[in-house]
């Protein structure tokens, strides 16, 4: 009776490392991994895609930044002008390009 046994688990074992190799034969290789998206990816002219957007993400937000401190002038100099229970819709206009501005600034900061 241990005999049965053993000649159960030895063809049990058998099986099991003959199916083994059916499956490795059948797909020898495995197909190539997706490019890590972490990987530093580079321009035709050889630099970092990442130092080029992160340059011109750079210059955007000084022109933004400039563009918000003309308005921000724009708007002390029409304050300065109106009269004291007086305000003009373009100094509201302004208030709401000076917000857009900041946001916009605030945002490409964060990324």
């Amino acid at each position: 009776m241990g005999s049965t046994r053993r000649n159960v688990l030895v063809a049990f074992a058998a099986s099991t490392f003959l199916m083994a190799q059916e499956q490795d034969q059948e797909n020898p290789r495995r197909p190539p991994l997706p490019p890590n998206p972490n990987d530093d990816l580079r321009l035709p002219n050889g630099k970092s895609q990442k130092d080029a957007i992160a340059k011109q993400e750079h210059e955007q937000a000084l022109k933004d930044a400039n563009d918000l401190m003309e308005v921000a002038h724009e708007l002390r100099d029409e304050l300065q002008k109106s009269g004291d229970y007086v305000v003009s819709m373009s100094s509201v206009k302004k208030t709401e390009e000076i917000e857009r501005l900041a946001r916009k600034i605030r945002g490409r900061l964060k990324q």
